[in-house]
């Protein structure tokens, strides 16, 4: 009865055995599988086991790209491949993985798992495979074989197998095909799948947007009515999956894909908001670029800065409506900086550390505006200027900010101490020169009798 509701639900067919391609079909050169991939598979096979390289690096080397990263997928079980593989180590507790160690490489190696359905009223249960009342997956750890497998996988492009000794592709879902027509479909029926684990939403979109597929049609139609299942996943795991999204790089295509599919409100509730002001579409779109162009040159990226772009004009905009009501200029932006990020991190959780830096890079923004006295070389010593500046220069280009402002402080910094002294303003009509306020020395206790020899 398991058996014909796993089939229904996944649509399983009757097929059984894999379509098979070879190397003249599929087109993947063996050493440009990872040194690493190879050495476990092949230890693996030399001991009896099934070993091969899966998902995401089996579908790029089909498309022409060079993987970051192999995983490898095995009838061993963890204990198993731990054993046969000397540098090693057993990672996770329900599910257990093994991480290969080779030099800088690190080749994830996983057991067959299967797909079997255990309905539970709450997040307990004791083995199988747990589901809670919205049908959304809470634990899967059944060993399983490679049909099985293949079954549980999302979607049909990351389904496919490649043997290292034979050299051939092993495909149960028409994953190639997919790949040939440059389509993202979901295995199984997309309702159920989406509702075992909402995050696939967030696959579908982040994949389609990078790899530029479309999305299967019956694999889009239930996302935007689905959405609101992201809000039950942990926002830790969805933090997980915006970072990939965002650093993709394509974050740009991505947040506009997530945007016209409905699936930001859970994420970035305020997207909404800022796209539809010229200045913060312009902003925002500029952000993106340049985080994808830095990816794309292998140059280094800020999560915090990236974050800090998304949310700046809903912080602007809060900003604004305090000091209209005549609240202090500083603390009306310290204010504006809690609500926002307090409203956005219920959805999505952002860590502290980069909450913090996001805090100070927008409290840094009003103080380039000071450029006489000693207060710009004071802010010379802070340790997140660069940042910041990189910020300012970011609103200069967008129309925000004034550009001779970003000039002008890019001057400031790399100029000599001379030049520096050059640079500064005059010190604004009306505003009184700051002074040092003096220590009042401390009052001393009076000084008691002089000690007899009593004492």
């Amino acid at each position: 009865m398991i058996k014909r509701l796993i089939r229904r639900v996944l649509r399983l067919g009757k097929r059984s055995e894999p379509e098979v391609f070879s190397p003249a079909e599929h087109g993947i050169d063996r050493n440009r599988i990872s040194y690493g991939a190879r050495k476990v598979c092949e230890a693996l096979a030399g001991h009896g086991h099934q070993a091969y390289v899966v998902g995401g690096a089996v579908r790029d080397l089909m498309l022409g790209v060079q993987p970051k990263d192999f995983d490898v997928a095995t009838d061993a079980t963890p204990e198993q491949v731990h054993k046969l593989i000397r540098r090693s180590r057993l990672i996770g507790r329900r599910f257990k993985l093994v991480h290969a160690v080779f030099n800088a490489e690190i080749v994830e190696v996983s057991t067959f798992r299967a797909v079997n359905v255990a309905i539970a009223d709450d997040a307990t249960g004791e083995g199988g495979r747990l589901v809670d009342a919205h049908g959304r997956l809470i634990r899967d750890n059944i060993y399983g074989n490679r049909e099985q497998d293949a079954a549980r996988r999302d979607f049909t492009i990351n389904a496919l197998y490649y043997d290292p000794a034979s050299e051939a592709v092993l495909d149960y879902h028409q994953g190639v095909r997919d790949l040939k027509r440059r389509t993202l479909r979901i295995i199984g029926d997309p309702r159920a799948r989406f509702r075992e684990d909402p995050v696939r939403m967030l696959r579908a979109v982040r994949l389609a947007a990078k790899l530029d597929f479309q999305i299967a049609p019956k694999t889009r139609a239930p996302i935007g009515e689905m959405a609101d299942l992201i809000r039950n996943v942990p926002p830790a795991r969805v933090f997980d999956e915006m970072m990939k999204l965002l650093f993709s790089g394509h974050a740009a295509a991505c947040l506009h894909r997530l945007r016209a599919e409905g699936l930001h409100h859970g994420l970035l509730p305020l997207l909404d908001v800022i796209l539809e002001q010229p200045l913060g579409a312009k902003f925002v779109n500029l952000a993106l670029a340049q985080t994808d162009q830095r990816i794309r040159e292998d140059r280094p990226v800020s999560p915090a800065f990236l974050f800090a772009a998304l949310l700046w004009h809903r912080v602007l905009a809060e900003w604004k409506a305090r000091e209209a009501k005549r609240q202090g200029r500083i603390p009306a932006l310290y204010e504006a900086m809690d609500d926002v990020l307090d409203r956005q991190t219920d959805a999505l959780a952002i860590p502290r550390r980069l909450t913090t830096t996001m805090k100070e890079i927008w409290s840094l923004q009003p103080r380039f505006e000071n450029r006489s006295g000693k207060r710009p070389f004071g802010l010379l010593e802070h340790p997140r200027l660069r940042a910041a500046y990189d910020f300012l220069v970011l609103r200069a280009e967008s129309g925000e900010a004034d550009r001779e402002l970003a000039e002008w402080w890019r001057r400031f910094m790399e100029g000599t101490p001379e030049e520096r002294a050059d640079l500064l303003l005059p010190a604004p009509k009306g505003e009184a020169p700051r002074r040092r306020r003096r220590r009042r020395p401390k009052k001393r206790a009076p000084a008691g009798p002089p000690p007899t020899l009593a004492d």
